[in-house]
């Protein structure tokens, strides 16, 4: 098992050197660390972290178990929109996650005896976008009893764009993303959204503003 650390902390708060410390004493060959403020949502080492483990990956094979080891859970992203997308990152690739603190201590596999812990984090997404599409239907339907009429109804709205934003940060192809992009409503209900309205919630619909298909 090779294991690669990862490390976080706001500006706010020293408590860096504690995790680096564990990270380094559960054998991490490599270790990224950043500290960040939480209103600032680029993680740049933790980007390279990811990165670094799916290249490790690719170049050792099946043979060899890859593990991304964190101090615990919230070092892995700072909302479920984060957590989720990296875990399907991590899923996808073979990678396996470690905490060392918390509930989840331990080394989870995906392939392995860790797979309910991704098939959890599958299961939120599934209800991530489920909560998509219950929200955006609300809201149409609130401005219908409100007597709003005109325009084709909106496919997409604020969270839709922030998860498709933060796959994208993940390094997840536009292509992907649109997978796992589904309407809420109209007459493409249950269909993926077009490759063009993918690109313009990853490069940039003001946030809050909802985008017509």
């Amino acid at each position: 098992m090779i294991r690669v650390g990862y490390a976080r902390c706001s500006t706010a708060f020293q408590e860096l050197q504690p995790q680096l410390e564990a990270l380094t004493e559960a054998g991490c060959a490599k270790v990224f660390s950043e500290k960040t403020s939480t209103r600032v949502k680029e993680r740049p080492r933790f980007t390279e972290a990811l990165s670094y483990v799916k290249e490790l990956k690719q170049f050792l094979g099946d043979g060899q178990q890859v593990v991304l080891t964190v101090h615990e859970l919230k070092r892995l992203g700072r909302g479920s929109a984060e957590l989720i997308s990296t875990a399907d990152l991590l899923r996808e690739a073979d990678i396996g996650l470690e905490m060392l603190t918390g509930p989840l201590r331990g080394v989870h596999d995906p392939s392995g005896h860790g797979a309910a812990l991704f098939a959890f984090f599958a299961g939120m997404a599934e209800s991530d976008r489920d909560y998509i599409r219950e929200r955006t239907l609300e809201g149409q339907d609130t401005a219908r009893q409100a007597g709003k009429r005109g325009g084709r109804p909106f496919v997409t709205d604020a969270n839709m764009a922030d998860y498709a934003r933060e796959l994208r940060k993940k390094g997840v192809e536009a292509t992907e993303i649109q997978q796992r992009l589904v309407i809420p409503s109209g007459k493409n209900k249950g269909q993926h959204p077009s490759m063009a309205t993918v690109y313009r919630l990853i490069t940039g619909t003001p946030k809050g503003e909802p985008t017509e298909e």
